[in-house]
This record gives structure tokens, sequence and C-alpha cells, in this order.
């Protein structure tokens, strides 16, 4: 089935330990759209200016994404720039952030994206958020939300409206303590799927993300790399496998939700190989199923039977 995404496209400056890139193609919506069609059909829904160059359409196009709703408007396209430590390159410092037509983005949906059963509102205004979802004919099968530390600190209300209109939320598990004022990530997790979400994911960077789903805690790994060219987008990667996993098999159950979180976590472990999309966008589906199989191979392990037992020292501790 079909995902409608719903974000940002821009133009990024980026500076890692790796090197520099300028005005590099990216934007959460692009990001996730390119990752997610490699598993589903993508609709985006976001606005560019007049400098965007027809060869990055031509690439979402050559990914099978619909373009019919990346809205061309005079102006410049929004352009982000950011600096990533040389010690931890999970921190950055953003430089700039220009909107430009981002400004008076106010995304308008057509009468088939109002049909989308799978719908992942980008790391947008809360209030756009709401439009969004206020647009559909019906509600979707499923509504995923992604959001960030500005929304939670500027717009804290019309974050909480959004948050327990959806199903599942994607926030990383610092913002996921602030959004709660909760230290116990567990405890925070839970204090939102109260709110109204049935499934949080906690994305924790280098260190895989945690799914709480239901009552189950699940861990997905982040795939072990020898080197990290450039972080940007490796989020908005994670969500369009997660989702794209979801919408190709239509599997809601917990199991699905795991293999998702799995999916998700190789084609973030793809997306920051490279700067922009110059790894994801090349990839092979035999590439992404070799690493989701290494994926699933690094916590493989045989459980312990219902009549065994670790080997415990002795009785001194029974």
């Amino acid at each position: 089935m079909s995902i409608l995404v719903v974000g940002s496209v821009a133009y990024d400056t980026v500076k890692t330990p790796a090197g520099t890139r300028e005005d590099a193609l990216g934007g959460s919506a692009t990001f996730f759209s390119v990752s997610g069609s490699y598993f589903a059909p993508v609709s985006v829904v976001a606005v560019v200016g007049e400098d965007f160059k027809d060869g990055d359409v031509e690439l979402l196009k050559d990914h099978g994404v619909d373009v019919s709703g990346l809205d061309r408007r005079p102006g410049k396209t929004f352009r982000w720039s950011g600096v990533y430590g040389a010690e931890d390159v999970n921190t950055r410092d953003t430089l700039d952030t220009q909107l430009n037509v981002f400004a008076d983005f106010a995304p308008e949906l057509s009468p088939e994206q109002r049909k989308s059963p799978y719908l992942f509102l980008a790391n947008i205004a809360p209030e756009l958020q709401m439009s969004v979802l206020e647009q559909m004919d019906e509600r979707p099968k499923l509504v995923a939300l992604d959001s960030m530390a500005l929304w939670i600190d500027i717009s804290h209300e019309a974050l909480e409206r959004i948050v327990r209109k959806v199903d599942v939320l994607f926030l990383d598990e610092t913002e996921v303590r602030t959004f709660t004022k909760r230290s116990n990530l567990v405890e925070a997790a839970r204090a939102i799927m109260a709110m109204g979400p049935s499934t949080v994911v906690a994305k924790r960077g280098d260190h895989g993300v945690l799914l709480f789903h239901g009552d189950s805690i699940f861990s997905a790994p982040a795939f072990p790399l020898d080197r990290v060219i450039d972080p940007t987008g490796a989020g908005d990667s994670f969500a369009g496998g997660f989702m794209g996993y979801l919408a190709a098999t239509g599997d809601l159950s917990a199991e699905g939700f795991k293999l998702a979180a799995m999916t998700g976590s190789v084609m973030g472990s793809f997306q920051v190989e490279s700067f922009s999309l110059e790894r994801t966008a090349s990839l092979t589906n035999d590439e992404i199923e070799a690493r989701f199989r290494a994926l699933s191979d690094l916590t493989k392990f045989t459980p312990l039977e219902d009549n065994e037992s670790l080997p415990f020292r002795g009785a001194a501790h029974a």
C-alpha cells in the first residue's frame, strides 16, 4: 500500500569530520521518500523554490516517488547548514537556517492523497501536521509522526494535541524525556502511549532504537560501521524503512513492528555512509537484504529451553 509523506525538501550545507558538502539535496520528506520507496509507493507533499534542480526531481521520480505534490513557488528552496562534532558525530550545531518558501508552507492534499492508507507526518510544525491529518477523507490505517526539540519547546500544546491522534511517534530519547518531563525513558514512553499512540520509537543514535509497542519493548541495534560520513537524514531514512516495511506487508502485529524497526535500522545505516543521498539512492535490493540478514545475525542466539537454566555457581546464591 502507498505512503503519503508531508515534510520538508531542502538543500543542506554540511560539515563533518569526513568532509563538507554544499547545497546537497536534503529535507525530512526527501530522505524518507527515497528510503521508503524501496518497499512501497511513496507520495510526497512539500514546497520548493525556483532554484530547485530538475535533476533532483528526476532522482525522486527514478525511485517511483509521486512528486505531483511537490509545489514549486517563486523564491528559494529551504536551506539548512550545520556542523557535526569531531569527537562525537552524533552531536551537531546548526549554523544557519533559511526557511525561504518553506516559511509559508501550507500543505494541500489532492483527492487521491486524501485516501492514502499510510501517513507519515515528517518533522514540521505540529499545527501543519494537524492540518494534514484533518484533510484526510478517513483516518488512515496507520498515522506516524516525527518531531523535534524545537516544537517541544515552542509549541508543546499543539504537539500534544496531534500526538494524541497518531499511532506511532518518533522522537530521540532525549526528546521523549523532555516531552513528558520524565527522566526514565521507559516511564516516559509509557506516558506517551497513555496519551494515544500505540507505538513509540525512541531513537538512540549509534545505539539503535527502543521500540515500545503495546506491552512489549524491543531493542533494534544500529548496524556497526567502521566509519560514519554524515548522520544527516538518518532518522528520516529509518522512518522510511520502518513505514515502508509496514506498508509493503500490512503486518501491524507486534512481530511486524519489530521487523519494521530492523528494516529502519538497515536503511538508516546506509544513509550515514555518505553525504546527502549518494549511498541511499544507489542501493540494490540485494544490498539491503544482505545487511538486514547481517543485522539479524548480530542479535541471534539460542534461548534457554524451559527445562534449562543458566550455569549458576551453586546453592550459595539460590
